[in-house]
This record gives structure tokens, C-alpha cells and sequence, in this order.
């Protein structure tokens, strides 16, 4: 696998939103639009070669159903902020945010121009939407570019000039030139010829997307209704996965070798939120690079998860072939409260998990006291009784005794 040598920073902001994105549908919501328009972007900055705006990742939180003032939006803002001064370091860097913030002067003129224009228009409330939210984004955009520009240039000295006026924003283009791509500051991270490729039958106005558990605010939603429930989560990406295992362990061996455990740790937490299916391809780097006692801390904290999580983490190792991985967390979870324990054993057997929900009861069998076994089993008599004797068999003939004699006690057998 090749690794490519970026900045630490770019790297574990890459990661995280690598891991924000794994927990989205892709054809769904902003992620959605941002995916059909721009795909060679988006996998730009899963690659951690590009920093996007920070108004997309505010819309893939939003998709997430996340609060904007919530510690998942925090430390993706932390994370964004330190990225994006590392990459505004690298050369010529100052030149190309200089052009962008360019380009969204003229694209806050042009969609005031098509606000006014649409406002006066019957049946174009659906572009009048996407207009103010391009508005909105460009905005925020210019804010963006020029405080990244303005931490490139450091303080002026009181004596020193003050820097010359970004050029004032040109006319906005002819209809017929704007039909030649998709317009507007979502797309705006698109290069010009790439944009200019997109099939004109492509760029129909959709509907505006909305966001997850909360009802959308904001001008660009125009009174859109709350969100359906979220979808399940899409398949693993082997190619994504492996990226991102790459520059997990790239990252880690930074971290270390720089003495900053406490970030090292961190991130071994973060790759806990990702898709469960990234974990055994992260396990297999981790133990190729020599990091074999990263994986053991990963899974250590995997047991806290809760009980949902917990048996997707476990289903995941053991369809990838890592039975003994999957033992070792189950093991390590038997010391959580019993509702939780059943939740895991419900989730594991219901996605036809049923030898690590055996090997989950056996480990649970082993460590806890047959009365906890029977609290256990009445927490759903007819889901968790046969597993549990199953498992005590497996265990013992005594421990076979022990909870037979706890069912009737309970009045569960």
C-alpha cells in the first residue's frame, strides 16, 4: 500500500472526515450533492490532498443529524483549522486562495443578481432556494479565504500600508454562459474544465437538501420539511478503507515518534466512530507496521461501545476472518451492565451472528454469577434462554447445573 507523506495534521483531519462521511448514505442529502457534482473533489479530501470548506463539512455534519454546536462539530472544527494552516504553508498556496476567494465574490454578486431576478419569478421557489444557499456560501466562503490569507500574512505594522483592494466583482454572466456548468458555491472547488464537462441534463435544479434529526433552519431551506429517518449505513469501500488505514497508521507513527500519546490515543478512538467494516483492514496495518499494541488499546476501548456498536464491531471481525479478535472483545465486554449485554446478544443474533453471540454468552457464563445469567435471560426469555444453555453447555456440565437451577429459581425455565 502506498502512503503518501503528508502533514500530520492534513492526515487526521482526513480521517475524520473520512469516518464522518462512512456514516452517511452517498446518495442521499448534502453528501449526495456534493458527491454527484464533484467526486474527484470529495476523494481529494478523504486524501487528506485537499482541505474542503468549511461549509461542506458543516452540511455532512448536518446531514448527520449533528448540532452545529455540538463537541462532534467542535473537534471537526479544531481539526479543519489546523489542517487548512498547514496546508495554506505549503508553496504558492497564498496565490490559489487569493483566486478562490476571487471566484466567490463573483459568486455572491451573481446569486444576489439571481435572488432578485427569482424573487420576482412564479414557480422558482426550488432555484430561488439554491440560490440564497449559494449566497450563504459564498459569504461564509470569502470570511473563510480571507482569514486563512490574513494568517499567511501575519499583523501589519501600524505604519505599514494597508494592502490593496481582491478586484471588485465582476458583472454576472450571461444566462446562456451560465448553463455551461453547474453554478453556484457549493460546486465551487470544481476546476473550471471539469466543470464545463458536466452534461447540461445533469444540472436540473434537485430539491435542497435538509438535514438530520432537527428541523432545518436557515434562509436556503425555504420552509422545507424535517428529514426522513437516516438510512443504513452503505457498504465498505475497500479501496476508502484501506486509504483510510493508511493514513491512521501514518498518522500514529508521527504521534509516537513526536511523544503526543494523548492524540495518539485520541485517534485510535476516533477510528471506533468509523464504519465497523474499516476495522479489520486497519487491524492487518496496524500489525504490519509493528503497532500490534495500538490494535490491543483499540479493541480494549471497543468493549465501552455501546451495545449496538459493540456487536457491529464484533460481526465486522469475524466476517474478515479475525475470530479470535472477536473473541477478545467479547470477552473484555462481559463486565457491562446485563441490559446492555442483551442488546449486544439481540443485535448480534438478529444479524445472524449467532456464534459470536454464543461466544459472548460463554464468556459471560464464565465470569459472572448464574443469578446475573437468569437476570440476564428474563430479559427476553424466549431470545436468550436456549442461547444461554447452549453456551453453559459449552462452558461446563456444573455450569450447565448452575443455570438451569437459576432459570427455575427466576421462574424464566
Amino acid at each position: 500500500m502506498t502512503v503518501h507523506q503528508l502533514p500530520v495534521e492534513l492526515v487526521v483531519f482526513a480521517g475524520w472526515l473520512s469516518e464522518l462521511a462512512g456514516r452517511l448514505e452517498p446518495g442521499g442529502g448534502w453528501y449526495g450533492v456534493f458527491a454527484a457534482r464533484d467526486p474527484e473533489g470529495l476523494r481529494a479530501c478523504f486524501d487528506g490532498t485537499e482541505v474542503p470548506p468549511w461549509d461542506v463539512v458543516e452540511s455532512l455534519l448536518q446531514d448527520l443529524g449533528e448540532p452545529a454546536d455540538g463537541p462532534r462539530a467542535a473537534r471537526g472544527r479544531a481539526l479543519h483549522r489546523a489542517a487548512a494552516a498547514v496546508h495554506d504553508r505549503a508553496p504558492g498556496a497564498a496565490e490559489v486562495l487569493a483566486e478562490r476567494r476571487r471566484l466567490m465574490e463573483r459568486e455572491a454578486a451573481y446569486a444576489e443578481t439571481r435572488i432578485r431576478t427569482l424573487a420576482e419569478t412564479p414557480g422558482a421557489a426550488a432555484e430561488l432556494a439554491w440560490a440564497r444557499d449559494d449566497l450563504q456560501r459564498a459569504r461564509a466562503r470569502v470570511a473563510e479565504l480571507g482569514a486563512r490569507l490574513a494568517g499567511l500574512q501575519g499583523p501589519r505594522r501600524p505604519d505599514a500600508p494597508a494592502p490593496a483592494a481582491a478586484p471588485a466583482p465582476v458583472a454576472a454572466p450571461a444566462r446562456a454562459a451560465a448553463r455551461r456548468r453547474p453554478r453556484g458555491a457549493r460546486y465551487a472547488w470544481l476546476d473550471t474544465e471539469a466543470a464545463d464537462a458536466v452534461p447540461e441534463e445533469a444540472q436540473v435544479v434537485p430539491k435542497l437538501p435538509v438535514g438530520g434529526g432537527a428541523a432545518p433552519r436557515g434562509a436556503r431551506f425555504g420552509g422545507a420539511p424535517a428529514a426522513p429517518a437516516p438510512a443504513p449505513l452503505p457498504a465498505v469501500d475497500p479501496g476508502q478503507a484501506a486509504r483510510a488505514a493508511g493514513n491512521a497508521v501514518y498518522a500514529l507513527r508521527r504521534l509516537r515518534a513526536q511523544g503526543r500519546g494523548g492524540e495518539a490515543h485520541g485517534l485510535l478512538c476516533e477510528a471506533l466512530a468509523g464504519p465497523p467494516g474499516w476495522l479489520p483492514v486497519l487491524a492487518a496495518e496496524l500489525h504490519r507496521a509493528g503497532l500490534a499494541a495500538d490494535w490491543a488499546t483499540l479493541l480494549w476501548e471497543a468493549a465501552s461501545l455501546p451495545p449496538a456498536r459493540l456487536a457491529a464491531v464484533a460481526g465486522a471481525l469475524a466476517d474478515a476472518g479475525r475470530p479470535h479478535d472477536c473473541e477478545q472483545l467479547l470477552r473484555q465486554g462481559v463486565a457491562r451492565p446485563v441490559e446492555e449485554l442483551a442488546s449486544a446478544c439481540a443485535a448480534l443474533l438478529a444479524e445472524g451472528h449467532q456464534a459470536e453471540a454464543g461466544a459472548l454468552l460463554a464468556a459471560f457464563l464464565r465470569v459472572r454469577t448464574p443469578e446475573d445469567a437468569a437476570r440476564l435471560a428474563a430479559l427476553d426469555p424466549a431470545g436468550l434462554t436456549a442461547p444461554l444453555l447452549a453456551a453453559a453447555r459449552t462452558v461446563s456440565p456444573a455450569r450447565e447445573r448452575d443455570l438451569l437451577h437459576a432459570l427455575r429459581v427466576a421462574g424464566t425455565a
